[in-house]
């Protein structure tokens, strides 16, 4: 369901998970190793803020709707997961019957089981095929729905919800602003306009949403609104702390031999970047002795720490063998532009893409992209 002159997104190849860390992208694809006006206090720029017309014509639908599905994008990172849930009970608290899911692999990543309303979610085989209202949430592109891209295909009425500004233009009634810091944003507002209260369970969601894509209000994103609304969702009831040890101060014993071998392996190129540096390492299927790939979601957040390098990459083994790269910048690469050269895509500080093929021709496709000049 692509808006006029939008071409349909490629879909991804099935059972590839992209990063579910918190603060990392939510738009990426698979490469195959050959090629009424929102108030003042919304954190949102002006650029490409929905139109009050969008506003009012997605609260017409969930008012009329009795059943509402939600989906959110493949293996739920903070912000898609913690969006999804809260709209979820703040829907049920409305009176209505409510859905949510996402494609599989279906299973709720083991730093995110502590945010509420999980008793709504429902393996993706259990959603209509065909429902009268769907609602998309943190999802750039039909594809990063899934097996649920379909059901978005055939629903009577789909309102998309993200912040990506790679969002490729989907739904029939779009909540999209690329200068939003997180979709718990957005959610946070269309949940005032339903006139909804805030309880402690969805301003929990909505919290480790604006927490993970803010990376714990240390991103450039955040801003003074970001901070209002924040303190809003802590009035509500959310603990900080608590929300702050699930998403990043709790790890298996196993992860930090993980983690110590991956450091291990860490090569610096100083010269890569134009000069600014790449610092990079790898994670095979073996160097996880077991271990989750979704408790690798942390490796990303120390590489990153390297003064040396202004761009920092983790190649991860996924479990069928394909390679998920996961890279940040420190602001002077345009990250979301270099991983969709590669199928992928994100932000710009934060992006990624899977490869299908070598990870070493990977890895020179990504050098061979960053700028030259400094």
């Amino acid at each position: 369901m692509s808006a006029p002159g939008v071409p349909p997104e490629p879909e991804p190849a099935p059972g590839v998970p992209p990063e579910a860390a918190p603060g990392g992208p939510s738009e990426m694809g698979v490469a195959d190793g050959r090629g009424a006006p929102s108030r003042s206090a919304l954190p949102a720029g002006s650029g490409g803020a929905p139109a009050a017309l969008d506003w009012d014509r997605a609260v017409e639908l969930i008012r009329e709707a009795d059943e509402i599905c939600l989906a959110c994008h493949v293996v739920p990172d903070g912000d898609a997961l913690g969006s999804m849930l809260a709209l979820a009970q703040a829907l049920r608290s409305c009176g209505k019957r409510c859905l949510a899911s996402f494609g599989e692999p279906f299973g709720v990543p083991a730093i995110l089981r502590f945010l509420p309303g999980q008793e709504m979610l429902v393996d993706p085989a259990r959603m209509p095929r065909a429902p009268k209202l769907m609602i998309s949430l943190d999802a750039a592109g039909r594809a990063r729905l899934g097996s649920l891209a379909g059901a978005a295909d055939r629903a009577g009425a789909l309102i998309v919800i993200d912040h990506h500004a790679s969002n490729t233009g989907f739904g029939g009634v779009r909540l999209v602003d690329p200068d939003a810091a997180a979709t718990a944003v957005l959610v946070e507002e269309l949940i005032r306009r339903l006139g909804v209260p805030l309880d402690r369970d969805i301003a929990q969601g909505l919290y480790a949403g604006l927490a993970s894509d803010t990376g714990s209000f240390k991103y450039p994103s955040t801003t003074p609104e970001v901070h209002d609304l924040a303190g809003r969702l802590l009035t509500a009831g959310v603990r900080p702390e608590t929300v702050s040890r699930e998403l990043w101060d709790r790890a298996p014993f196993d992860y930090l031999q993980v983690l110590a071998g991956a450091l291990a392996r860490a090569r610096l190129e100083r010269d890569a970047a134009g000069g600014r540096g790449l610092v990079w390492t790898a994670i095979a299927r073996t160097d996880r002795r077991g271990l989750p790939y979704e408790q690798l979601e942390g490796v990303i957040d120390q590489l990153r720490r390297t003064d040396e390098a202004e761009v920092a990459v983790v190649c991860k083994e996924t479990d069928d063998g394909r390679w998920y790269f996961s890279a940040r910048s420190k602001g002077h690469v345009d990250l979301s532009k270099v991983c969709a050269a590669l199928d992928g895509g994100g932000h710009r500080e934060m992006a990624g893409f899977v490869w299908g093929g070598p990870v070493d021709e990977a890895l020179d496709r990504l050098r061979a992209l960053l700028p030259s000049d400094h």
